[in-house]
């Protein structure tokens, strides 16, 4: 099968949509798939190409992967006006390269959370008379008003008619978690037409030993040494409130407990302001790192803080750094309520707490400081349920699957993907 994925997002940019595209694409390409990925030069989130990388249309071959990088608008993952240029922009210039296209597809799939991408996949497919598959990864414009970026006005209505669009167009919709499955159903989508595929995590990859000596300078560098480290790991949005980091550690009386944010962001400059003002030492700010060092850095965290701002809209979310987190043994924090609750609940890995409740997250962490057993078992039952249930290369086997059934190059039964199938 020749599958044509569309996303903004690819590595050597580190964030979730870009790691889940990989992993997928990676492992299709090991099992006999050719995949092209047509995206842009790497500039995930400062808005800023990578160095090595120029914004003009550029191929690659990543194992495997050949990847078509197009010219584009861009502009920082802040301001919502920007923001939108830039995805229009991707959109008309995906459009308009797709005769440079190393090859003629299958069936084109293109992802979201800016479902600008999505209509280039309308698009692209239209022209080449194969199926569209929609991914939808966030549920947006509807983030976007849940984060306070912009009040619901008009051009909020119209982007939704967009989306129920591309809903409606689309051959088939993959949706990331349940909630999002229900939503879409809501919107008068057949159920029949939506597959759930979860996220997980590249077991292989997290299971490569470390090198003792690049992690002994990591924590060196960090001064954690004989430190407790519960460590908030991802992008600084304004949808995650990692500055309840700096509340929490305010209010932590251990001397021993660190509070570590790694990563950058729309907030990253406020988050660095307000620690600036604070002069917390408990703090640890460190800025976005290679994919590789993501493995030492969580070496070295005992909890893994995974948190969103109080609303409804994230009770149906999954931030994939869950599976990241139990997959090296790391006991989570939770201030994430809804689908992303029940899962931790149903696996042991970690303490649910109310998201924006700095005093709620001090208690967490320092009950799982002080209780070294109950420590272990959640690190041990969250290695457990993810090998059990979110092993990304049983998901994306699935996932290949649903779209040659889409496609049309091979029969198959009636498919659900392992994480929709169980039920967690």
């Amino acid at each position: 099968m020749r599958i044509l994925f569309i996303s903004n997002n690819f590595p050597p940019e580190v964030n979730a949509p870009a790691t889940r595209l990989y992993e997928h694409a990676k492992q299709w390409v090991a099992d006999g798939h050719e995949v092209e990925v047509l995206t842009s030069a790497p500039h995930f989130p400062e808005g800023r190409v990578y160095r090595g990388y120029a914004n003009r249309f550029a191929t690659e071959v990543v194992d495997g992967i050949r990847v078509t990088r197009v010219p584009m608008y861009v502009t920082a993952n802040e301001g919502v006006l920007k923001r939108t240029l830039s995805y229009i922009s991707f959109m008309l210039s995906a459009r308009w390269h797709v005769r440079r296209l190393q090859q003629r597809p299958d069936v084109v799939v293109a992802t979201s959370p800016q479902f600008f991408a999505g209509i280039a996949g309308y698009l692209v497919g239209k022209k080449l008379r194969v199926p569209f598959v929609f991914e939808v990864r966030d549920l947006w414009p509807e983030s976007v008003v849940a984060v306070g970026a912009v009040r619901r006005n008009a051009v909020i209505r119209f982007f939704e008619r967009v989306e129920q669009f591309l809903y409606e167009r689309a051959a088939h919709i993959v949706v990331v978690t349940d909630a999002f499955k229900a939503f879409i159903t809501n919107r008068g989508i057949p159920r029949e037409k939506i597959t759930v595929v979860k996220n997980g995590a590249d077991l292989d990859a997290w299971g490569q030993p470390l090198d003792p000596e690049r992690l002994a300078a990591w924590r060196k560098r960090l001064d954690v040494e004989g430190k407790f480290v519960a460590a908030y790991i991802g992008t600084i949005g304004m949808a995650h409130r990692a500055d309840v980091m700096l509340e929490a550690a305010q209010r932590c009386t251990d001397p021993d407990v660190v509070f570590m944010v790694v990563g950058t962001g729309a907030e990253r400059a406020r988050l660095e302001a307000r620690q600036a003002e604070l002069n917390l030492p408990n703090v640890r700010l460190v800025d976005k790192v290679p994919k590789e060092d993501v493995r030492y850095l969580m070496a070295l965290t005992d909890v893994s803080v995974v948190h969103l701002r109080r609303s409804d809209l994230f009770k149906t979310v999954i931030p994939s750094k869950i599976f990241e987190a139990m997959v090296t043994r790391t006991p989570i924090v939770l201030g994430v309520e809804g689908e992303t609750r029940a899962i931790i609940e149903a696996a042991g890995a970690g303490i649910p707490i109310t998201p924006e409740e700095a005093g709620e997250l001090v208690e967490a962490v320092l009950r799982l400081r002080n209780d070294p057993v109950l420590h272990a078992q959640m690190g041990e039952r969250g290695h457990a349920f993810v090998h059990a249930h979110f092993d990304r290369k049983k998901l994306a086997r699935c996932y290949a699957d649903l779209l040659a059934r889409i496609a049309g190059t091979a029969p198959a039964p009636e498919l659900r993907a392992p994480a929709e199938a169980e039920a967690v």
